[in-house]
């Protein structure tokens, strides 16, 4: 676990926090959630599309909805959502990452809405499963027999209780503002990481329209923007740190936080458009203005060593 010494403790998410998720694992997710909705309901892909996106926009995630509707076994639906026979070849760290780890100070705990076989896995990939003292995954966030994972308060206040901490002494890393913003009302720290925000997150649907090409582009913008005026708070939240995948195609149409939702200083911009393999191009979230609710910003982790002095570690 490295450097334990100290009274801080930093409680690390996973997906595009420690490893780019962005590149590989999310998009994934998305197609594996999409089928498994398909599969559920009978239908077709673009009619189980529009049904996650029904459920993210009341529940928050597709898997409280489907647990709520189709009673589904939330242990199923997410190793389903997470089956990559190829998972060694989808993760990407950057160097550094086990060394930045072991020299940050105080005990680390790693809490992630991802299940738990497919965060040791990726740890494992990672070379970071020694980096950790404990692993809360999705499985641990049942409280009084409801699912609460992140950014639930009455879960990460039952985990405190546990490891025997008051907030004041915790640091939450994180990539997700909305999450940060949660939390940072509860008087702990927060630190944001920036460096692989890029895409869709997996808990984000978008519909999977009929039309091809520009077409279908244009489709689903539109149903984004439909989205947002029914749901306005938590899109503009999601939207204030990534980047929306369909457009992700298109740098000129990359929105812009108008700051709905109480996310005025948090910005995002695209930056030059990248070549993937496929000879498509990629654009990368430029984020630009810290809010006030996060204490620090960092894109990678040599940054956060650097900073510790900032929030008091």
């Amino acid at each position: 676990m490295g450097d334990t010494s100290g009274d801080t403790v930093w409680l690390f998410d996973l997906d595009n926090t420690l490893h780019d998720a962005s590149h590989a694992i999310f998009p994934a997710i998305n197609r594996l959630m999409t089928a498994y909705v398909a599969r559920v309901l009978g239908s077709d892909e673009a009619t189980a599309s529009r049904v996650r996106v029904d459920y993210w926009q009341r529940y928050g995630a597709t898997l409280l909805g489907m647990i709520r509707h189709h009673q589904v076994d939330p242990a199923d639906f997410l190793r389903a959502a997470h089956d990559f026979p190829e998972l060694a070849d989808m993760v990407r760290v950057r160097r550094g990452l086990v060394a930045g780890l072991s020299r940050l100070p105080g005990r680390k705990i790693l809490v992630t809405n991802a299940p738990r076989d497919y965060a040791l896995a990726v740890m494992a990939v990672a070379g970071i499963d020694r980096c950790f003292e404990r692993v809360v995954a999705i499985e641990d966030m049942w409280v009084h027999g409801h699912l609460r994972p992140k950014p639930d308060r009455r879960m990460l206040r039952r985990l405190l209780a546990q490891i025997g901490v008051a907030p004041h002494r915790v640091v939450l890393v994180e990539d997700t503002v909305s999450h940060l913003k949660h939390y940072a009302a509860m008087g702990i720290r927060t630190a944001w990481v920036t460096g692989f925000l890029r895409t869709l997150a997996p808990s984000r649907p978008h519909v999977v329209p009929a039309q091809a090409g520009a077409a279908r582009d244009a489709a689903t913008r539109s149903m984004l923007a439909a989205e947002d005026r029914q749901h306005v708070g938590h899109t503009a939240q999601e939207r204030s740190v990534t980047l929306v995948a369909a457009e992700s195609q298109d740098p000129s149409a990359v929105p812009v936080n108008d700051g709905a939702g109480g996310e005025s200083n948090a910005h995002t911009a695209a930056t030059a458009p990248q070549m993937q393999p496929d000879h498509t191009p990629r654009v990368r979230a430029r984020v630009v203005n810290r809010p006030g609710y996060v204490d620090i910003k960092v894109q990678l982790m040599h940054q956060l060593l650097r900073q510790k002095r900032r929030i008091g570690s």
